[in-house]
C-alpha cells in the first residue's frame, strides 16, 4: 500500500503530545490494500532469476513503477495495490499490475509466479538487492537476510486512530490460523516436501523482532515502548518489527503479514476482503478483552495452521478451563464466514464469502494444488512452470471459481 495513497486528511490520532514520538495517521476505516511478494523464475529450469532490478526498468506505463518495488533479494518483486473499499475494484487493479509485470518479464525471458516459497532455490545462492537498507539488513542479520527469500501477502486495513489499531492488531491474532490455512502455498522448501502446508511461516520466525506485538492497548503506551527501543538502537523504524500483525502508523493501517502469496490474484483479493469483513465486525462489536494472557494458545494454533492447513486444530478458551475446547480450523472458519454475512455490503463481498466457504468445505488449498501437480508431473521444475502459468494467466484455477 503506497504511503501517498492513504487518506491523510482526517483528524489527528490520539494524544497530541504523544504523537510527537510516533504519530498515527488517521485513515478511512475498513479500506483495504494488499502487497504481494512474487517469484521471478527463468524459463530454462524455473529456478529463481536474479532479474528484479532489470524488470523494474521495463515496467510500462511508467506510473505503475511506484507500485512495483524491489525486495530483499533479486529473485523477488513486490506489487502494491492502491487503497480500496471494494474487492472487485481491487481485482481489476491487480489485473492491470499483473499485465504490466507480464509484459516486462517477456523482455527478460522470465516468468512470474505466486506461492510462498520457491521449491528448490538455495538461500546461499541469492543476491542481496543493491540498496542501502538491504545491505544494512544483510550486515545485521547475516544469513537470515538471504533466507528471507520467501514470498508473502500483506493485507492493510484502514483504521481511524492508534487505539483502534492496537485493538484490531490483537483481535486479528485470533484469526491468524484462518489466514495461514487459507493462503498456504509453500509445501516445498530447499528441494524437499516439508510436510507443512506453509513452510514460509517458519522462516519469518527466526528474526528477533518477529512473533506478536506486546499486549498494549493504548497508543500512548505503545509510543513509550517504541521510544525505549528507539533510544537503545534496537529499532530505527516500524519496519524493524517483523510481527505477524503490526500497526502501521504512517499509513493509518493494521497490517496482517502471515499469508503466503497465493497462486492467483483473485485468491489474494478475497483474503483482503475477508480481513475487511473481520475488521468491520471486530471494531463494531469489540468481541474480545485484551489481557496479558491473550496469546496463551496462539503458538499452538499458529503451528497447527502452518503444519496442517484447514485440517489443523484450533484451541479455544472457554469461560473456565473445563470448558476450553478444540475445533477443526475449517469448522471455525465456516462458522465465522456464516456470521460475517451480515457485514457484507455488496455482491462482490458475498462472492468472497462463497469462494472462501468453498475452500473450507472441501479443504482446498494452493498447497494441495502444488503437491498434486508435483505428483502428476514428477518434477518441481515443471510444477513451477505450471504455477507461473497460473499466476500470469487470465483465469483462476477451477477449484477457485
Amino acid at each position: 500500500m503506497s504511503e501517498n495513497t492513504q487518506d491523510n486528511s482526517a483528524q489527528a490520532g490520539a494524544g497530541a503530545a504523544a504523537a510527537e514520538i510516533l504519530p498515527f495517521t488517521s485513515s478511512t476505516p475498513f479500506t483495504m490494500g494488499i502487497e504481494l511478494e512474487l517469484q521471478l523464475v527463468n524459463r530454462r529450469n524455473y529456478n529463481l532469476a536474479s532479474d528484479a532490478v532489470d524488470l523494474l526498468t521495463w515496467i510500462e506505463p511508467r506510473d505503475l513503477q511506484k507500485q512495483i518495488k524491489l525486495e530483499m533479494t533479486q529473485g523477488m518483486i513486490e506489487l502494491n495495490s492502491d487503497v480500496h473499499t471494494r474487492v472487485d475494484h481491487l481485482i481489476e487493479e491487480l489485473k492491470g499490475l499483473r499485465a504490466a509485470l507480464n509484459r516486462g518479464a517477456q523482455y527478460l525471458n522470465i516468468d512470474v509466479s505466486g506461492g510462498g516459497a520457491h521449491p528448490f532455490q538455495h538461500w546461499n545462492e541469492q543476491r542481496i538487492t543493491p540498496s542501502e537498507r538491504f545491505f544494512h539488513l544483510h550486515e545485521k542479520y547475516g544469513y537470515l537476510a538471504k533466507t528471507f527469500t520467501v514470498f508473502g501477502q500483506h493485507i492493510h486495513i484502514g483504521v481511524p486512530n492508534g487505539d483502534d489499531a492496537l485493538y484490531l492488531t490483537h483481535a486479528f491474532s485470533r484469526f491468524v490460523p484462518h489466514f495461514i490455512a487459507l493462503s498456504a502455498a509453500s509445501p516445498f522448501y530447499q528441494g524437499a516436501d516439508t510436510r507443512f502446508e506453509s513452510s514460509r511461516s517458519n522462516v519469518v520466525r527466526a528474526f528477533p523482532l518477529s512473533g506478536t506485538a506486546p499486549t498494549l492497548t493504548r497508543w500512548s503506551d505503545f509510543e513509550s515502548y517504541y521510544d525505549e527501543l528507539l533510544r537503545m538502537g534496537i529499532v530505527a523504524s516500524m519496519k524493524d518489527f517483523y510481527w505477524d500483525i503490526r500497526p502501521k502508523p504512517e499509513y493509518g493501517t493494521v497490517e496482517i503479514r502471515v499469508c503466503d502469496t497465493p497462486l492467483t490474484i483473485e485468491h489474494a483479493a478475497h483474503l483482503g476482503c475477508y480481513a475487511q469483513l473481520l475488521a468491520r465486525w471486530i471494531l463494531t462489536e469489540r468481541p474480545f478483552v485484551i489481557t496479558n494472557d491473550f496469546y496463551l494458545l496462539y503458538q499452538y494454533n499458529r503451528f497447527e495452521a502452518s503444519r496442517y492447513g484447514l485440517n489443523g486444530s484450533m484451541a479455544l478458551h472457554g469461560s473456565t478451563p473445563a470448558t476450553s475446547s478444540k475445533l477443526p480450523i475449517y469448522q471455525h472458519l465456516l462458522d465465522h464466514l456464516q456470521d460475517l454475512q451480515r457485514y457484507t455490503q455488496n455482491e462482490a463481498e458475498q462472492l468472497t464469502i462463497k469462494r472462501l466457504r468453498h475452500l473450507a468445505e472441501d479443504r482446498l488449498s494452493d498447497a494441495a494444488w502444488l503437491r498434486q501437480t508435483f505428483t502428476e508431473r514428477g518434477s518441481l521444475n515443471d510444477m513451477m512452470r505450471l504455477s507461473s502459468e497460473l499466476w500470469m494467466g487470465q483465469e483462476p484455477p477451477p477449484y477457485f471459481q
